[in-house]
């Protein structure tokens, strides 16, 4: 969907009882649709998926309305398969090169045993060895396959079933509608299942961005609640780095795009820097001028809880390399919230917290070797620290800490730093993308994870 320069390169995709149409511009959905709307789609663009009954149907009938939220969930449905078969056929790639090379490898070996140049045989011996411990890794690769079919064999179910409820929607009772409920149902627990095996993985790889739109000032953040409830795609939005407490509330992606529709909500206290975060109904934030962290609920504009982050450098003392007091960070990935912070005792190095969300209480800590005032930005996916090596000019996440090993490794994966200047990066693991705030401009970066499924 193209509008104005601020919506440049974002798609509006619409489902429309199973027929698709692009539209070359944004208009309001009208009455009676439902909109949904998901980060990107597997070529990482915005996607906002728009249902509507059939105009003869009358949408007040009950058994319709019935089936029009069995369609919206099938559909729905058909468009994480369509994004988990796109990452499955990419992370086949690696698979199907390793798989190659093992049984390459393995066959040379076996020329070269049977050949009489028994010289190189014996030098090929401890070779083998390690060819030998690399075995297991075949059956491994063999259902990873299988699983990858298993994907295959979703698309088909959900497109199978989304043209039966269609054609019911049509006849009005020539099919069994408890029939196509329980398919529907099974369906959707199987896909479950499936996502929760390839929940978590390794950062291989990260899209070009997608600019949602372009407002407020150079430094500022933006998210999405990754623990929000079916339908809740609420967007908030805090412009500014310091001494600022209005946060707005859109009520959709489509809203934040398309128009300047919100709620607006009053802190207690001004926060400082960009690294708030919004988890399962609440925003965490640090508290200006200190090393505070506040837990504020939106249903009842309290605070719930706050806390001293005991030791945290604060005011600038250990900011990231572009300043803008953004000594504490906070974030969110599969397994929890987090604070990445530096302090004296650590000698400004990054420390990094797994904090426990009602009570504050730090669960445990790690210390790394990496100096915060080096890094530009930093975000959490699957209990990994990854860094990247700047905030201007050319970008890329460099650095990686695993909570799980207590290790750490350089990497090389570029990030496209558009507009030159991030002051926020953070990772939504419902949405499985990159939040950033880019000089002005609020941009999503699809990732891509690579993963064993378990």
């Amino acid at each position: 969907m193209e509008s104005e320069e601020n919506l440049l390169n974002v798609f509006l995709q619409l489902l429309l009882i199973g027929s698709r149409f692009s539209l070359a511009g944004p208009s309001p959905p009208e009455e009676g649709w439902q909109v949904y709307s998901s980060a990107q789609d597997s070529e990482g663009r915005c996607v906002c998926t728009v249902v509507a009954p059939q105009q003869t149907v009358c949408s007040r009938d009950a058994r319709t309305k019935q089936l029009r939220q069995l369609l919206e969930k099938v559909q729905n449905m058909s468009q994480s398969i369509e994004v988990l078969d796109q990452r499955t056929q990419r992370d086949m790639q690696f698979v199907e090169k390793m798989e190659m090379q093992l049984k390459s490898l393995e066959n040379k070996f076996k020329q070269v045993e049977e050949g009489h140049e028994s010289n190189i045989a014996r030098q090929y011996k401890s070779i083998k060895a390690k060819m030998e411990e690399l075995r297991p890794l075949i059956p491994v690769l063999e259902a990873y396959k299988a699983d990858a079919l298993l994907v295959r064999q979703f698309k088909e179910e959900a497109a199978n079933v989304t043209e039966l409820l269609g054609s019911l929607q049509e006849q009005l009772g020539g099919l069994d509608y408890q029939e196509v409920h329980s398919r529907v149902m099974d369906l959707e627990n199987r896909l479950r299942a499936c996502m929760q095996r390839l929940a978590c993985g390794k950062l291989t790889g990260i899209s070009e961005p997608i600019t949602m739109k372009t407002s407020g000032s150079r430094f500022g953040s933006w998210m999405t609640d990754p623990l929000a409830s079916v339908g809740d795609n609420r967007v908030w939005y805090m412009d500014g780095y310091h001494n600022n407490r209005f946060v707005r509330e859109y009520q959709s992606m489509y809203d934040f795009m398309t128009t300047d529709n919100f709620t607006s909500h009053r802190l207690p206290h001004p926060w400082s820097g960009t690294g708030q975060v919004v988890y399962n109904g609440s925003i965490y934030y640090n508290k200006f001028q200190s090393h505070t962290i506040i837990k504020f609920d939106f249903s009842t504009s309290l605070i719930s809880r706050s806390r001293q982050l005991d030791f945290a450098g604060y005011n600038n003392m250990y900011h990231y390399s572009w300043g803008g007091h953004s000594d504490i960070d906070l974030m969110v990935d599969e397994g929890g919230l987090w604070a990445v912070y530096a302090t004296n005792q650590n000698a400004g190095n990054i420390v990094l917290s797994k904090l426990n969300p009602n009570t504050l209480q730090i669960i445990r800590s790690w210390t790394t070797n990496h100096p915060k005032r080096s890094a530009g930005e930093a975000f959490m996916i699957c209990g990994t620290l990854y860094v990247t090596n700047g905030y201007s000019g050319g970008t890329k996440v460099y650095y990686a800490f695993s909570t799980n090993s207590s290790t750490y490794e350089y990497i090389d994966i570029p990030l496209t730093n558009k507009y030159s200047h991030l002051s926020m990066l953070d990772y939504n693991p419902r949405d499985r993308a990159l939040y950033a705030w880019n000089n002005g401009h609020q941009v999503l970066y699809n990732v891509t994870l690579y993963h064993i499924i378990q």
